[in-house]
C-alpha cells in the first residue's frame, strides 16, 4: 500500500503504546536494519581491529567463523514477551527470531589462531595480523646448450 512520505515507514510504531501497551522491540522488528552490525575498520602497524557492534545481543547468541580467507560474524536472536491480566488471560503476546551475518576477506593465509575476539558491552572486538607480502621470485632460465 502507498502512504505519503509524511508518515514514512513507522506510521504504527506508537499504535500499541495508545492503547496502553508496553513498547515493542522495534530495533529486532524494524524493517530498516541498516543500522544494525555497524562496523568499524582500523589498520594498526601489526594488524587489522574490527568493532562490530551488536547492541541487544548476547556474547552466546554471536558466532565467528574463519573459511577460505573470509572472516564471517553472524548473530543469531530470539525473544518472546507475553502480557496476562489479572485472570492469566493473554492481552499481548509475541515473539521474534531473527539471524544475521556479516563478512570480511581477511587474507587467505590467516589462521584461526591469528583471530584475537572479545565481546563486551555490545561490541564484539576482532583482531587479526595483516597478511604478509609474498616475495616475487626473480624467474629462472636454463642454460641453453650449443
Amino acid at each position: 500500500m502507498l502512504m505519503p512520505t509524511i508518515f514514512g515507514e513507522r506510521l504504527f510504531d506508537n499504535f500499541m503504546d495508545d492503547f496502553g501497551f508496553p513498547s515493542v522491540d522495534r530495533i529486532a522488528c524494524s524493517k530498516n536494519t541498516s543500522n544494525l552490525m555497524r562496523t568499524d575498520i582500523r589498520e594498526t602497524d601489526e594488524g587489522f581491529e574490527l568493532d562490530v557492534e551488536l547492541p541487544g545481543y548476547k556474547k552466546d547468541d554471536v558466532k565467528v567463523q574463519l573459511k577460505d580467507g573470509y572472516l564471517t560474524v553472524s548473530a543469531e536472536q530470539k525473544s518472546e514477551k507475553e502480557v496476562k491480566d489479572d485472570e492469566g488471560r493473554y492481552l499481548r503476546r509475541e515473539r521474534y527470531s531473527g539471524a544475521m551475518s556479516r563478512s570480511f576477506f581477511v587474507g587467505e593465509d590467516t589462521r584461526e589462531e591469528d583471530v584475537k575476539a572479545r565481546f563486551e558491552d555490545g561490541i564484539l572486538k576482532l583482531a587479526f595480523p595483516k597478511e604478509q607480502p609474498k616475495k616475487v621470485e626473480e624467474p629462472k632460465f636454463i642454460a641453453i646448450e650449443g
